[in-house]
């Protein structure tokens, strides 16, 4: 498998590694949840792990399994960790990090999402630990993380705005950037937990963590519903060789 070329200014050199079955099945999903006729048209008010969050309709709700990715990072996360949130949303999974962190770098490319953070962070009393700040990828930010969390999109279709490519990236160029330029935000014994899905191209990550010079190990596994679909979910935890 030839991996994305993030200098070629392209992405076309991906090519799903799952049979041509299941592709279109994950085409139909995608063109199902992109109809914007289904979607909130107002804030709406989510708990989530103890969290109070105000989440407006530009902005990505946590989804029924986004608290297995926010419990493992309970888990993961220490006193005084430097952590990054890559693609924060509404900021849930930074704020839950930041119950025991130093800090809180949460980057997001979607302006809305980085309002909504930085909203929610102070709603739930730690504006003072969580910096927020638009990003595409690593554009804006600096420094070192002792922990990297990320949830990314799980499908590599065309997003047709900044809102749509919290559930979407085409042909998983933001992704492979991601692990190409993360090694150099990462401190020394730093730690990445990654969030993926079968509702996404699960073996491309794999392929991508270990030819960036990863290690990779599951942190858990669920199996559950994904908008009708059954799919298989996963944390990682990737570490530097």
């Amino acid at each position: 498998m030839v991996l994305n070329d993030p200098k070629s200014g392209t992405t076309e050199a991906y090519r799903p590694l799952m049979s041509d079955e299941r592709v279109e099945q994950l085409r139909g999903l995608h063109a199902m949840l992109t109809d914007s006729s289904g979607g909130p048209t107002e804030v709406e008010t989510r708990e989530f792990l103890g969290l109070t969050l105000q989440v407006p309709p530009q902005v990505m709700t946590p989804c029924p399994v986004s608290h297995l990715f926010g419990q493992a990072i309970l888990a993961e996360v220490k006193e005084g960790d430097r952590v990054l949130e890559m693609g924060t949303g509404s900021g849930a999974h930074g704020i839950l990090a930041a119950g025991k962190a130093a800090s809180v770098l949460a980057v997001d490319i979607n302006p809305h999402a980085v309002l909504t953070a930085r909203a929610n962070a102070a709603s739930n009393g730690v504006a003072d630990l969580v910096e927020t700040r638009q990003s595409d990828v690593f554009t804006a930010v600096d420094g070192q993380y002792d922990l990297i969390i990320f949830n990314p999109p799980f499908q590599w279709f065309p997003a047709r705005d900044v809102v749509e490519s919290a559930t979407t990236d085409e042909n998983y160029g933001a992704l492979t950037r991601f692990f190409r330029e993360a090694k150099q935000y990462l401190a020394t014994d730093g730690r990445m937990m990654i969030f993926f899905s079968t509702a996404g191209d699960v073996e491309y990550l794999r392929r991508l963590i270990e030819a960036e010079g990863y290690e990779r190990e599951v942190v858990f596994k669920h199996t559950g519903d994904f908008a009708g679909m059954p799919a298989d979910f996963f944390t990682f935890r990737v570490t530097l060789k």
